[in-house]
């Protein structure tokens, strides 16, 4: 299971795939900086991430600390008062990532707030709003059946997995990413005022990485490094944006799978560190693949131990994630770990404990150019006979087709709305 390598989050990768047209680095947060009043002479363009650019923020950024995701349900009557949704909230973005309040002018204390304010005085902490269309958009409400791209397919059922209804799909999602919870969840707080009669909250996920704070690859619940094998700033531009081989208007965007994970961690914390090392096929503390020495070493697939039974087995999970084990198949993993508390659980294997567990895991998303060729060829057959199975289910399943990025004066999908 992997979110983020080490090459995606050191600071001087801040401007991940700029050469390649990825991020508008300074370029794309000058219009937005502008903006900014002068009771916020503090904000320093450090602390905000670009929200005008080629492509959306939030998706080759470097990892932040927090994590709010929202997915919306849509109660606009007609096209129009989704264009008028989708300004409003790019409007609304575009001041937020720079730590304004949602909305500018004069507060009316006989009025409901410009902005909850809850996040007055804080720093952006470098807030990225990333925004994805889901199928039920497509459902011809708004005469745009016609335009759902193919490759915004609807996710087969995989083994193993036990969806919750309320945890699952959406017309459009939001994905708010900062350094401080409290304005992750600001963010999603003041766009969903701002939808009052056009969306309806459906389902939401907050959690926590700690990709910003330690140096190397951040670690999951399981206690293993989690993102060897993302694409680096140098191979992850083909992964991860889509080109001409869909419609226009998703040309540099890219396809979010989203995926909530449950973990049975104390089922896993009753296993040796050796059956758990087998299980992902990496040392725990190192990360190195087993048989290697060092965390970005290539897995040597084909060796064997002294009994010809092979170093990293047959139903570990890096061998069955690997690119070179699916012809090249390829996603670009922003995963954050996730605790909801306790719920009563009942495991999937043997011993079937029964009883009150933590109900944490990992929120998985995975950004690719097409999840055909992508996730749902990576997870077929990993959801059959991946030993990690063994320890986590998954609990939430949502597709997203996030369109590319947005210029000032523009609001995000507006190609999709074009003649």
């Amino acid at each position: 299971m992997s979110a983020s390598d080490d090459s995606l989050n050191k600071p001087s990768r801040r401007l991940f795939l700029g050469a390649a047209g990825g991020l508008a680095g300074a370029a794309g947060l000058a219009p937005a900086m502008a903006q900014l009043a002068p009771s916020h002479p503090q904000i320093a363009p450090a602390e905000a991430e670009p929200f005008y650019g080629a492509h959306q923020a939030g998706i080759t950024t470097p990892m932040q600390e927090s994590l709010y995701f929202a997915a919306f349900d849509l109660a606009a009557t007609n096209r129009d008062e989704l264009v008028t949704l989708l300004q409003d909230w790019t409007k609304a973005a575009a001041r937020l990532t720079v730590g304004l309040a949602a909305a500018p002018g004069a507060q009316d204390e006989q009025a409901p707030g410009l902005d909850s304010g809850e996040a007055a005085g804080l720093s952006p902490s470098r807030l990225t709003l990333t925004f994805g269309f889901g199928p039920d958009l497509f459902d011809n409400r708004y005469g745009l059946a016609g335009r759902r791209p193919a490759a915004l397919a609807d996710l087969p059922r995989f083994a193993g997995e036990q969806l919750v209804d309320g945890q699952c799909g959406g017309a459009v999602c939001i994905q708010a990413c900062a350094n401080d919870p409290q304005v992750a969840f600001h963010a999603v707080r003041q766009l969903g005022r701002i939808a009052y009669g056009a969306a309806t909250l459906k389902w939401v996920q907050n959690g926590y990485s700690t990709a910003s704070k330690t140096p190397g690859t951040p670690r999951n619940l399981l206690g293993f490094k989690d993102g060897t094998m993302n694409p680096t700033a140098a191979t992850a531009g083909p992964v991860v944006w889509a080109g001409d081989e869909g419609p226009a208007w998703m040309n540099g965007g890219s396809y979010m799978v989203a995926r909530r994970i449950r973990i049975a961690l104390e089922h896993w914390d009753r296993m040796k560190i050796a059956f758990q090392e087998r299980t992902i096929g990496r040392q725990k503390i190192s990360g190195a693949p087993l048989g290697g020495r060092a965390e970005f070493e290539t897995p040597d697939f084909q060796a064997v131990d002294a009994n010809g039974d092979y170093v990293i087995p047959d139903t570990a999970h890096v061998r069955l994630a690997a690119p070179a084990n699916n012809d090249g198949a390829q996603i670009l993993r922003r995963s954050y770990s996730y605790n909801n508390g306790a719920n009563f659980v009942a495991e999937r294997w043997p011993p079937w404990h029964q009883g009150i567990e933590y109900d944490s895991g990992l929120f998985f998303q995975a950004y690719q150019r097409d999840p055909r060729t992508g996730f749902v060829k990576l997870f077929d057959r990993m959801s059959k006979i991946d030993a990690l199975n063994q320890f986590t289910t998954h609990v939430g399943s949502a597709i997203f087709a996030c369109p590319p990025g947005v210029q000032p004066g523009e609001f995000i999908g507006q190609r999709l709305f074009e003649a």
